[in-house]
C-alpha cells in the first residue's frame, strides 16, 4: 500500500516548507479566487483528518472499508490536510519553517530522556 519515504522523494521535486506556503498562496490567488475564512478552514482541516483517520482504522485497526471507500488514498489525504493548514498558516501569518524549527527545538529539549526511559518504546507495537 505505501512505499517508504525515500521512493516518493525519487519521484517528486523537493519543496522547501517556504516554498509550499508560497506556492498554496500562489494557487489561492490564481484559481482559489480568495482564501475561505479561517473558521472554514478550520473545519476542512477537520474533514480532512477525519479522512486520513477513516483510512488508517480500516487499513490497521479493526474495521474494513466500504465498497466506495476502496478508492481512498492516504497520501492525496495526507496532502489535503497540509493543504490547509498551510491555508491556515498563510491566512494567520505563521512562518511554517520557523515555527516548525522551534517546535523540533522544543520537544528535543523536553523529550530528551523521556521517551529513552519509556518502557512502552522498548519493543515494537504488536
Amino acid at each position: 500500500m505505501s512505499n517508504s519515504v525515500e521512493e516518493n522523494r525519487e519521484a517528486a521535486p523537493e519543496v522547501s516548507i517556504a516554498e509550499a506556503q508560497e506556492r498554496v498562496d500562489r494557487w489561492i490567488r490564481e484559481v482559489g479566487v480568495r482564501y475561505f475564512s479561517e473558521l472554514t478552514n478550520l473545519a476542512q482541516l477537520v474533514e480532512e483528518v477525519g479522512e486520513v483517520a477513516r483510512i488508517l482504522s480500516r487499513t490497521y485497526g479493526d474495521q474494513s472499508f466500504k465498497d466506495k471507500e476502496k478508492e481512498l488514498d492516504l497520501s492525496d489525504e495526507l496532502a489535503d490536510v497540509l493543504f490547509v493548514l498551510i491555508c491556515l498558516a498563510n491566512q494567520t501569518g505563521v512562518d511554517l519553517t520557523s515555527a516548525f524549527l522551534r517546535n523540533l527545538d522544543k520537544k528535543t529539549v523536553r523529550d530528551a530522556a523521556r521517551h529513552a526511559a519509556n518502557e512502552k518504546l522498548e519493543s515494537p507495537p504488536e
